[in-house]
């Protein structure tokens, strides 16, 4: 229970940090943020490692585990920062899948990590905590020295004047910097389209998490899985994300020509379908279980990575940072913790169907929330169009 609450801290902190240091991140050069960041979460790691009161009391690791997950909330608004500057619209979907994928392969490389540690330093279980912090330590001088913070301040223009690709919102004041107040009331807060995609994201990281964490006990308990053959539906499930969030972002920008709304809608809706077949299988069935279970691995992280890149292009590069938090603390606050608690409270009292009833309601919210962002952005584009031709065709 104390070490259930002191890790609780991470989900919490790096909820909350993602959308307050969402805003600094707006007014920061990314170059200096992302990789303060990291080296601030690896120090938190060689305290573990290295400093023995680290884990001799549950406040103390609660303390470090809050900083740690403070820590890496920083992460994702300066990445996205970074991408919305150097990459256009037409490009964000293909180029932010493969950077969403680094999910997926730092989670996969925990296990070799650990393994390589113990075998490294004569079985010591503390290599846990600073082989991985050492790597992130690395990483963080390879960020500082390699990445900028804009095309402009490299001497280059803009990347929608380089590449031609200009949003139907762009205006050349978005390349001026902001007050938090500006960004937070003017773009964010006022936002429909931002709360309806922030509101869809928690229920997608709802079903994201409520199907990972609940795998190993609902196929043992419902399905009659053995330990290892349910790990390996665990492990599958994470490795499926790859591909699809690839295939996700690559259809988003070629085949919806860079609208995101679209490609999230039919990758929920086939969750949907997977979620079905994964709940009304019947035991003795593994493979098809197995197959629901990847299928969904597949298709659910693409709609993680879309929104993420949809909150970055409903609002101004300048406020990228901040629109991209607020998802963040939503998907964290609202799903991941939401996937523990409310799905641990309705299994144990009404069983595994209520359970799969909040995941299937959860994927129909999820994909009104989408429809409404997407019937908003283009009734928006059209006043956008309609003005734009009357000021045409009036006398100067």
């Amino acid at each position: 229970g104390d070490l259930g609450v002191a890790l609780a801290a991470v989900s919490i902190a790096y909820g909350l940090s993602k959308f307050l240091m969402g805003s600094v991140s707006d007014r920061s050069n990314p170059r200096y943020f992302l990789s303060a960041g990291l080296l601030m979460s690896a120090l938190v790691m060689f305290c573990f490692g290295f400093m023995p009161w680290a884990t001799g009391s549950i406040t103390a690791m609660f303390i470090l585990l809050f900083l740690n997950g403070w820590f890496q909330g920083m992460g994702w608004p300066a990445c996205g920062r970074t991408m919305v500057h150097w990459w256009s619209r037409k490009e964000r979907g293909e180029i932010v899948s493969v950077w969403n994928v680094a999910h997926n392969v730092g989670g996969g490389l925990i296990g070799p990590l650990f393994l390589f540690g113990l075998w490294a330093f004569n079985d010591d279980w503390r290599a846990a905590f600073y082989v991985p912090a050492f790597f992130a330590t690395l990483v963080a001088i390879f960020i500082w020295m390699t990445l900028r913070d804009t095309p402009q301040s490299c001497g280059l223009p803009p990347i929608e004047e380089y590449k031609d690709d200009y949003p139907d919102d762009y205006d050349k004041s978005h390349e001026n910097e902001m007050t938090a107040k500006e960004i937070f009331f003017k773009y964010v807060f006022s936002n429909k389209l931002l709360w309806s995609i922030a509101i869809a994201n928690a229920f997608v990281y709802l079903i994201r998490y409520g199907v990972l964490d609940w795998a190993p006990v609902y196929l043992k308990e419902a399905k009659e899985f053995t330990v290892d053959k349910s790990s390996w539906a665990y492990f599958l499930y994470e490795w499926a994300g790859i591909p699809g969030t690839l295939l996700c972002g690559w259809i988003s920008d070629k085949v919806f020509k860079g609208r995101r709304a679209p490609a999230g809608i039919l990758f929920m809706v086939l969750v949907t379908f997977a979620v079905l077949i994964y709940w009304f299988n019947p035991a003795g069935n593994p493979g098809i279980d197995m197959a629901a279970l990847v299928a969904i691995g597949f298709l659910i992280y693409g709609p993680v990575m879309l929104i993420g890149l949809y909150a970055l292009e409903l609002a101004p590069k300048k406020a990228a940072g901040t629109a991209a938090g607020l998802t963040g603390l939503f998907g964290y606050l609202g799903g991941a913790v939401a996937a523990n608690a409310v799905l641990g409270y309705t299994v144990d009292h009404f069983g595994w169907d209520g359970g799969f009833m909040i995941l299937v309601a959860s994927c129909g919210i999820s994909i009104l929330c989408l429809l409404y962002a997407y019937i908003g952005e283009r009734a928006h584009h059209k006043e956008k169009d309609r003005l734009a031709e009357e000021k045409a065709s009036t006398p100067s």
